[in-house]
């Protein structure tokens, strides 16, 4: 029988969730007081909010001038497909995959868009060799796997001088990670995720290379509507201006606004990265003090500091998969976590968001609560015996 005494301390805030996550310790239903409600998204105020959005984030990502930053449909799903349904299939494509999201964008590839594609994939908890990949070809993979807590440790295996695109996913990797942006002609992600802004909004960064491939390649397929992003032959530049293809939510614009607002206040980049580093940390060092979990990526060159992977490593459990949601519903039950467990496709475990807008102070208070609710779990097992 285990001992599982009650930690005393709680969490301020036990919202934990990989997406959408925490929003920013600051807000309030009060600062989107300025929200254009009810107004156009196409008069001079809804564009000139949507035109601030697209600034802001160039300012705090650190995007080159030349490179167009769009708001596209349906989240960083609508963005990615449209980047793989208006630009792949004018050379061959690596499609690389070690988690569930970029699985999916396998399955678009091969099954949907039949393109002529390498793939290559790991397990979760493991990550394809980038260097080993032909960069003469198109290559999709995701920066930051949100399904398995493993991320690209850098972009130095990117050639300078490659031939084909890099469609790189960022959407747990932006505003925590470091992107290199010479290297991605395309990056999406979505508001939902490292700021904790709300979804269905997706965000579309291209280069001058993948411009110049939009305005150059047909795909043979046809594009609905919302994939649209040439007319004629040339890039619908207004679409990186502000002027949306359908109609955005302005009260998520405005939410966007002031996660941004928050960012820039808390150091921007680096400040988010910070934060996220010491999020993640206060992880590790729960983990090196415990020998019955571990991270789900052994190798701490590709951890993830957003969407922390754990597995229980104890021997004695039976059935993990049963194990591990028990221990996430107990979790949930007492108010100090909320959907925390491994996602639907991934090994068992538990999956902790440490971005930025989540409080160091929450992850320390959480980790005995951990302890508690998996020594709580062994002594039901034990009962059941």
């Amino acid at each position: 029988m285990s001992d599982a005494q009650t930690p005393a301390a709680r969490p301020a805030n036990p919202r934990f969730s990989s997406g959408p996550c925490a929003k920013p310790p600051v807000f309030s239903l009060d600062t989107l007081q300025d929200a254009a409600l009810g107004r156009s998204h196409r008069a001079a105020i809804g564009k000139a909010k949507l035109k601030q959005a697209i600034d802001e984030t160039r300012e705090v990502l650190g995007v080159p001038e030349d490179y167009r930053i769009g708001i596209v449909p349906a989240s960083d799903t609508g963005a990615f497909e449209m980047a793989m349904w208006t630009m792949l299939g004018e050379r061959p494509v690596e499609m690389v995959a070690w988690e569930s999201f970029g699985a999916g964008w396998v399955t678009d590839a091969v099954k949907q868009l039949m393109l002529d594609a390498n793939v290559h994939e790991a397990e979760y908890g493991q990550i394809v060799d980038m260097a080993a990949l032909n960069y003469d070809n198109d290559v999709c993979f995701t920066w930051n796997g949100t399904t398995s807590g493993v991320r690209v440790p850098s972009g130095d295996v990117i050639p300078a001088d490659r031939k084909g695109l890099t469609l790189c996913d960022a959407t747990s990797a932006a505003f925590a990670q470091d992107l290199p942006w010479d290297k991605l002609d395309v990056a999406t992600f979505s508001w939902q995720k490292v700021l904790g802004g709300e979804a269905a909004h997706g965000m579309l960064i291209l280069s001058p290379r993948a411009v110049e491939r939009l305005e150059s390649y047909t795909p043979p397929w046809p594009l609905p509507k919302i994939f649209r992003l040439t007319k004629g032959g040339k890039l619908i530049e207004g679409i990186f201006r502000g002027e949306t293809i359908n109609t955005p939510s302005m009260l998520a614009v405005e939410d966007y606004l002031q996660a941004l607002a928050w960012a820039k206040s808390v150091g921007g980049l680096k400040g988010l990265i910070a934060r996220a580093d010491r999020n993640t940390a206060v992880v590790a060092d729960f983990v090196a003090r415990n020998d019955w979990i571990d991270f789900l990526a052994e190798d701490p060159a590709i951890r993830s500091n957003t969407s922390v992977c754990l597995k229980f490593t104890d021997p004695s459990i039976h059935d993990g998969a049963a194990f591990a949601k028990a221990v996430a519903k107990r979790l949930e039950a007492e108010g100090v976590a909320f959907d925390i467990g491994a996602y639907r496709d991934a090994p068992p475990g538990l999956r902790i968001w440490c971005g930025g807008t989540v409080e160091a102070s929450d992850i320390e208070a959480l980790m005995p609560w951990i302890d508690w609710a998996y020594r709580a779990e062994l002594d039901a097992q034990a009962r059941a015996a």
